[in-house]
């Protein structure tokens, strides 16, 4: 028997990232700027699950969030 490999759930780390944006009050242009980001349009990628965030990124948010990365992640 093969165990299952583990696999992210986009949609549910957007929405993960998105509580976790509203929890520390910030908005998308806060987030924007606090990565450096030229434009919001990534952040709103993320959000509605169309892609994930670099492993850089995750690392700042973590540390801004005081968070675990896994605690962003949803894995499926």
């Amino acid at each position: 028997m093969l165990n299952a490999t583990p696999t992210v759930d986009v949609k549910g780390t957007g929405a993960k990232i998105d509580a976790l944006r509203k929890k520390a009050g910030m908005s998308v242009k806060d987030i924007q700027n606090t990565l450096g980001l030229s434009s919001s349009q990534a952040v709103y990628k993320w959000l509605t699950g169309r892609c994930l965030p670099t492993i850089d990124n995750l690392v700042i948010l973590s540390a801004v969030w005081n968070v675990k990365i896994d605690d962003i992640i949803v894995r499926s």
